[in-house]
């Protein structure tokens, strides 16, 4: 009898694996957020592999780097008065966080990540969250951070919805840490908020997050005049994020005056109603200076070549025009959530943009910044844009450290009824 002696084979080291959760009710914000964060996590020095956990079907159309997948949940659909309900299947609110909740724990259970980041709401939509973060917390060696743009509302309806949530005890009990991708020079979150001491010592600042750094490769030179259509000339942008709430300030943009040489280019959003974008199209038909697109994916050709942005205030474009150092003139959305607000104000009052509000928006009005805007000073050296840095600093020593044992938390279901 031969007895064959195999070489030992060394065991491949497992990458890193990191879930990203966002719920995406409303807009694109959340998930353009985490692909940002994806891009960084999944380059040097971490390369690990991401999933992401996403409420928005567009996410198939954002180009992902090596090493990042989405698993597509039913979507919410958040109304004007903060209510969620199903976007497209026709199931009540309970069957459909039930429905993402199984979805998502089975996911999470199967992925076994080393880290998972959970955008903005502790809990997820309606408590969808709670029994993987449990599982997490009691049986697996995940970390667990929350991850919360820099402001997110204003501070008397923040303090209520955590009361009524309940999250100060979620956070003690299912979170490692808590990262605001903000800095608290333009607003200090733990302070506004009156955060616990318990909450404080979990809290770190990232920064903003520089998209120069985390945009498409192969479209950074895409010549937008060519790829839509454009008459060449100076180019004034006008876009309103996921667009379900847009619809007054395109309209204006496309009635309004260009100054002499430039040209215009409206991106409604995938989510605007079709009633306001046929109109817009039959608006913007009259106006050989104009140009009409519904989504893109990647915004820095256009944001590249732009010498003016009309645009709302979300975290993300705030980012952007920050990163490109553009003139802005930000027109903030103001219900059901005054956060867009807060931001404009705060950055105005930094000298960063200029804001406009809602109630005022008219032709005239944004014709007349758009003649008098004047190309803006760099401030890149005055607001910290190194986010995706500190995220890569942050995860490193959080992989290092001890996971930290389940808080006495006895509260067996913590459901988020207020959004």
């Amino acid at each position: 009898m031969v007895i064959q002696i195999l070489p030992f084979v060394k065991p491949a080291v497992r990458k890193r694996r990191i879930v990203l959760y966002s719920h995406d009710t409303m807009g694109l914000g959340h998930m353009r957020r985490n692909i940002s964060i994806a891009r960084a996590l999944t380059a040097e020095p971490i390369q690990a592999d991401v999933l992401l956990i996403a409420g928005a079907k567009q996410v198939s159309s954002f180009k992902l780097p090596q090493g990042v997948d989405c698993l597509t949940l039913p979507a919410f659909y958040k109304g004007t008065n903060g209510q969620y309900q199903s976007r497209c299947l026709d199931l009540s609110l309970e069957e459909l966080v039930q429905f993402r909740g199984q979805t998502i724990r089975a996911a999470v259970k199967a992925f076994d990540p080393d880290v998972m980041i959970v955008d903005k709401t502790p809990l997820g939509v309606s408590g969808e969250l709670e029994p993987i973060l449990k599982e997490l917390r009691m049986y697996h060696n995940t970390r667990c951070v929350l991850g919360l743009r820099d402001i997110l509302d204003d501070k008397q309806q923040v303090q209520r919805e955590w009361y009524l949530s309940n999250y100060d005890e979620v956070i003690k009990a299912y979170y490692d840490e808590v990262w605001i991708y903000g800095h608290p020079a333009i607003y200090n979150m733990v302070r506004e908020y009156g955060f616990s001491d318990e909450i404080k010592k979990k809290v770190r600042f990232t920064g903003y997050l520089n998209r120069c750094e985390t945009s498409n490769d192969s479209a950074k030179d895409d010549d937008p005049f060519i790829t839509y259509g454009l008459p060449k000339g100076r180019l004034a942008l006008c876009m309103v994020g996921g667009g379900q709430d847009g619809a007054h300030i395109t309209e204006a943009f496309v009635k309004a005056k260009l100054p002499e040489g430039f040209v215009g280019l409206i991106v409604t959003g995938p989510f605007m109603p079709e009633k306001h974008r046929s109109r817009l199209q039959r608006l913007i038909s009259k106006r050989p200076d104009m140009r009409l697109i519904d989504f893109i994916n990647d915004p820095q050709p256009l944001l590249k070549h732009a010498e003016r942005v009309v645009s709302m205030g979300g975290y993300n474009t705030i980012c952007e025009i920050l990163s490109f150092n553009k003139k802005a003139l930000i027109i903030p959305r103001v219900t059901p959530r005054t956060e867009q607000l807060i931001r404009a104000e705060r950055m105005s009052n930094a000298g960063f943009l200029d804001v406009l509000h809602p109630d005022s928006v008219t032709p005239g009005a944004i014709t007349t910044w758009l003649q008098t805007a004047e190309k803006p000073e760099s401030f890149r050296n005055r607001i910290d844009l190194n986010g995706l840095i500190r995220i890569q600093k942050y995860l490193r020593a959080l992989l290092a450290a001890r996971k930290q044992p389940l808080a006495n938390f006895h509260q067996t279901e913590v459901i988020s009824n207020v959004q």
